[in-house]
């Protein structure tokens, strides 16, 4: 995951590349554009952190409130894609090969786990963060 803050509040924008300096990026490069005041449009990379109920992060928040609540939208986002995607690639190889291959749940397998995987390292990153 990476992320670009652009706010309008130094102290904010100082903060955030504090708390996120592993994960900083360009906004060009980056998976989600953290700001300080309402997004504008339909911009899905916006997360707007305020003092509002429809902010994405409500001040005042601690680190580990923010990586969890960044780590959820980046998955709202790029989870459904990477779904379909493996559903296409599912359906198609089950096409080609309608026998009793089992390449096709051995690729699934792994997906899962690495997704398993991640999913832990990035709990026990979140908790030794605090």
């Amino acid at each position: 995951m990476k992320v670009a803050v652009a706010c309008q509040s130094p102290l904010l924008q100082k903060s955030l590349e504090v708390f996120l300096k592993n994960y900083i990026s360009s906004s060009k490069k980056s998976d989600l554009v953290i700001r300080d005041e309402a997004c504008i449009g339909d911009d899905k990379r916006c997360f707007y952190i305020g003092s509002t109920p429809e902010a994405d992060l409500v001040k005042p928040f601690s680190k580990s409130q923010l990586i969890l609540a960044l780590e959820r939208r980046y998955r709202e986002l790029y989870k459904q894609e990477s779904r379909e995607n493996e559903k296409e690639i599912l359906k198609q190889e089950y096409l080609e090969d309608e026998g009793m291959d089992f390449s096709i749940l051995e690729k699934r397998i792994d997906a899962l786990t690495q997704e398993y995987k991640e999913n832990i390292l990035r709990a026990v990153k979140a908790f030794y963060e605090k």
